[in-house]
């Protein structure tokens, strides 16, 4: 099958993937409703959300995310349950025989596979996770039923736009004329993502204005209604606010896949999500805390940071990063926070940053104590033989680094 370049080259835009649909017999409307979930920051815990809610009110849903983390199979979860290898492997020797001919992208192949496999499992649900911007990404060849927008922040700025504005535009590229959409910027909406919304004749919602949360007293309203909440998947401000997006958008839905109350206000299925803000205590309870989060631009370390915040004793910073990132805007926000930074250099794709360069780059923004380190299992055995319990070691910065990670740890107990 051809490639438009390795599996790290980005090519946005959608010419190829309706001529792959055309070629392939799929239809921008799929046979089930869709859900399509853009955003800078929180995508995956809402999508996670929406997942779990659905699942509970006993629906077939199908969550098509990315990237992954340990296998390609994650990217989809039928049920919860990663796509097997033969439903890839069947779709994938489709799309060669019939589409082999155009020069498709990496994550072209995988959306087309992924939209085969869920059709075929005739799922009820189809939640569609945006890989990058919107508007020109190939989830947005399928038109959806409800779109939802977490936030709009700075990062891929070389694909997106240089500032805000013109990351909001793309992103809202989602949206569809008279289709619902929910946005989750509530203190700071983009001014694009409003105008895109106008122009189209889009009913948009916003968090804040139109619907709403009271965290304390686990309340959700909107719409004339008023809903328990379950807890979100853990206690920051960003997860309350896309727990309330994904309450809003299966009550918009309510008219074509009905859920109770009961199955909203508690989980009796525990939405999994690893690698985003796991609290873990590999070495036991009186070895330090690992926090683990593949936050990799200001707006999520900034997250990140308030959760560190809450923490006492010391702080040790394990990290490593891509080089098209905003390094040095996405380390400052943790530097009064971490004592000491422990930079690793990712090993799996070119697009890394050397250690190196992170270290003089932290040098350059005030970081005090900065150790390259050879690998992370070294730079864990001797953080986790030297800090105590009170002690925090967060490792964070790209998926790339968190698939390092033994995966029985982030498949393990949160505390």
């Amino acid at each position: 099958m051809r490639m438009a370049g390795p599996p790290e080259r980005i090519v946005l835009g959608l010419e190829r993937m309706r001529a792959a649909m055309l070629l392939l017999g799929l239809s921008e409307r799929l046979p089930m409703p869709v859900i399509t979930v853009a955003g800078t920051n929180g995508k995956g815990s809402t999508v996670a959300c929406l997942e779990t809610f659905y699942r509970q009110a006993g629906y077939r849903v199908a969550a098509y995310t990315s990237p992954h983390i340990w296998s390609f199979n994650e990217r989809l979860r039928l049920n919860g349950i990663p796509a097997p290898t033969s439903d890839w492997d069947a779709a994938l020797k489709d799309i060669a025989a019939v589409a082999g001919t155009l020069a498709l992208t990496f994550f072209e192949i995988t959306t087309l596979a992924a939209v085969k496999i869920l059709c075929a499992a005739q799922v009820d649900l189809a939640i569609l996770e945006v890989g990058l911007g919107g508007r020109l990404d190939a989830v947005n060849a399928f038109d959806p039923d409800c779109s939802v927008l977490t936030t709009v922040d700075l990062d891929h700025q070389d694909w997106l736009g240089p500032d805000r504005l013109s990351i909001g535009r793309e992103k809202s590229g989602i949206f569809r004329p008279n289709v619902p959409a929910l946005y989750g910027d509530a203190a700071n909406p983009c001014a694009s993502v409003l105008e895109t919304a106008a122009q189209n004749q889009v009913p948009l919602q916003l968090l804040g204005r139109d619907f709403d949360f009271d965290a304390q007293s686990r309340r959700w309203w909107g719409f004339g209604q008023t809903l328990a909440m379950p807890k979100p998947l853990w206690p920051a401000a960003a997860q309350w606010q896309n727990l309330a997006l994904a309450l809003a958008t299966v009550w918009f839905l309510q008219t074509k896949l009905p859920v109770s109350e009961a199955a909203l206000s508690h989980w009796s299925i525990r939405p999994d999500l690893p690698g985003r803000a796991q609290m873990l205590r590999p070495w036991g309870e009186s070895g330090p805390r690992l926090i683990v989060d593949v936050a990799h631009n200001p707006q999520a370390v900034a997250q990140l940071a308030t959760l560190l915040a809450g923490q006492g004793g010391r702080c040790h910073a394990v990290v490593a990063m891509l080089a098209d990132k905003d390094v040095a805007g996405t380390l400052k926000n943790l530097l009064r926070c971490v004592e000491v930074w422990h930079v690793l250099e990712i090993t799996d794709t070119p697009r890394a940053a050397s250690a190196a360069s992170l270290q003089k780059c932290l040098w350059e923004i005030g970081a005090a104590h900065v150790e390259i380190e050879e690998n992370m299992q070294t730079a864990l055995d001797a953080l986790g033989a030297v800090l105590t319990s009170n002690d925090s070691i967060v490792c964070f910065g790209s998926f790339h680094l968190v698939k390092q990670l033994p995966r029985q740890w982030l498949d393990g107990t949160s505390v």
